[in-house]
């Protein structure tokens, strides 16, 4: 992403940002990711851009634009690191301290974006009723909803070490792809994840699909 000016010409590449550089809004089209991707050349190209961004110090959790970032790895066909950077992250810029936050609590996100992770999912579109998986931090989570179901996120051998998800299943079926959606939370059940110290090649044959090619023409 690069800013433009009032004129129409390009501005410099750290000119024109509110809460952010281009690092920040490079990877913020969090309506249509897979688009993203496309754009940048396919999977390889943007996982590579994503290493630049977390290996070059450029990812700041304390403020919110950044905090999809860590699960777009989920898209490229690499959600073993997604589950390695989200588990640093909660490591990092979390602590049971009075200043156990990093950054503002604006509207409760900081917060809102630990309770996610930690459960092992994280709603990147939160208008697409679609959770991105990341890495569970608990064996057990229990969410008791309002029409009286229960949802139970499950993750054996879990630990400090064991951040990696070997094997996931929904409902007893294989899950082999890492995402979940709303209407498998609301509608009850168990989510249960293997894991284990070694990153898995679980969820990285899923393709997620551009905007551009699912969308279907209004009918008016």
């Amino acid at each position: 992403m690069q800013g433009k000016n009032f004129d129409g010409s390009w501005a410099k590449l750290d000119d024109g940002w509110t809460e952010g550089d281009h690092w920040v809004y490079t990877w913020s089209v969090l309506h249509d990711i897979p688009g993203l991707m496309e754009l940048m050349g396919g999977a390889g190209p943007f996982t590579a851009k994503l290493d630049q961004h977390f290996n070059g110090g450029h990812n700041r959790h304390d403020n919110e634009p950044s905090h999809h970032i860590g699960y777009l790895y989920d898209y490229g066909g690499q959600p073993w690191k997604t589950q390695a950077v989200v588990r640093k992250i909660a490591e990092s810029a979390y602590s049971n301290q009075p200043d156990g936050i990093q950054g503002n609590e604006d509207c409760g996100q900081m917060s809102a974006w630990y309770v996610f992770t930690a459960m092992g999912f994280y709603p990147v579109n939160p208008a697409s009723g679609d959770y991105m998986i990341g890495s569970p931090m608990f064996s057990k989570v229990s969410l008791n909803l309002p029409n009286g179901k229960t949802f139970v996120i499950s993750a054996d051998g879990n630990s400090g070490s064991n951040i990696y998800i070997q094997s996931a299943t929904m409902n007893g079926q294989a899950l082999n792809a890492p995402v979940l959606t709303y209407k498998q939370i609301v509608d009850g059940g168990t989510l249960h994840f293997v894991m284990g110290a070694a990153p898995s090649s679980w969820g990285s044959n899923w393709k997620p699909s551009a905007i551009s090619s699912t969308r279907e023409s209004p009918n008016y």
